[in-house]
């Protein structure tokens, strides 16, 4: 066997998991919106020291999933694109490095933030987002390996993300927000359910015990419906108010497609065009919320 290349630049780029990043950025924009209703005009800097915070917290967590999956030997089993510590391009004290400079960013960022908006708590705020990043596969009991990656995907990149975004900016939490924050969260766990649908054969070898494995592949097609429409039916209500959120049913392009490819794939890596559309349609549905609250 010959020894595996040095990771490229183009491997690192890779390992971010670029695919993940809208998810990151729906609940600034959504929650950016709902802060535009209460206070004009736009806080831009707090919002996007905001995005800075979501991004480097995505990122951080993406290396320290390569991290931790690698050097626990999980990634010996993917079927998804390789990953830098499991198949030996890059040290694993390297990847846990890079891991840890971006979740500083989102630190710093996020201390940015606490002393511009005075807001002392939510320091501990930033201290359990980046705990719960790194306790996702890192630690020796990760949440992530006991079925609960959605639930907590579902508060971190939906309620605390869309909600925090609109709390530093204008010091309340409109109804707007709340139901903007759902609609990101249950996308954000949609494009888990993808992710772990691929791989549900080989966590089961792993001892990867994610909630696809613990529910099967059926309910997990019929969870990720679920997770992918009720969106919809939020943005239609308040399409009501806001007619401008009628738009986010373009999404549907999008959404519609990797729902078909969930319940009809032949083969793993067809997911992972199914992540790809959904996660484009959780950038859409936050972008024309976005347009419906600050238009």
């Amino acid at each position: 066997m010959t020894a595996p290349r040095p990771a490229t630049l183009r491997d690192w780029i890779g390992a971010a998991r670029l695919r993940t990043l809208p998810l990151a950025v729906t609940p600034i924009l959504i929650g950016t919106g709902a802060a535009v209703l209460i206070e004009r005009p736009l806080h831009w800097v707090i919002a996007l020291a905001c995005l800075v915070v979501s991004v480097s917290l995505q990122i951080g967590v993406n290396y320290a999933n390569d991290y931790s999956d690698g050097v626990r030997g999980t990634d010996a089993y993917r079927v998804g694109p390789a990953r830098l510590t499991g198949a030996g391009k890059a040290k694993p004290r390297t990847v846990l490095i890079v891991a840890l400079v971006f979740f500083a960013i989102a630190g710093l960022a996020g201390l940015a933030i606490t002393i511009r908006t005075e807001q002392w708590w939510f320091l501990a705020v930033g201290a359990a987002c980046i705990l719960a990043a790194w306790f996702y596969t890192g630690g020796k009991r990760p949440y992530g390996y006991a079925g609960l990656g959605e639930l907590f995907v579902f508060v971190f990149f939906g309620l605390v993300a869309t909600l925090g975004t609109t709390w530093v900016q204008v010091f309340a939490l409109p109804q707007e927000a709340w139901f903007g924050a759902v609609g990101a969260g249950l996308l954000a766990c949609a494009v888990l359910l993808a992710n772990n649908l691929r791989d549900i054969d080989q966590d089961r070898v792993a001892g990867k015990r994610t909630l696809t494995v613990l529910i099967g592949r059926r309910a997990t097609q019929v969870l990720f419906t679920v997770f992918v429409l009720v969106p919809f039916g939020i943005a239609g209500y308040l399409a009501v108010f806001y007619p401008i959120a009628w738009l986010t049913a373009m999404a549907l392009l999008l959404a519609l497609p990797a729902i078909l490819i969930v319940w009809t794939y032949r083969q793993p890596r067809e997911l992972v065009i199914a992540l790809a559309l959904t996660s484009g349609t959780s950038l859409a549905f936050g972008a024309f919320l976005f347009w419906a609250f600050a238009g």
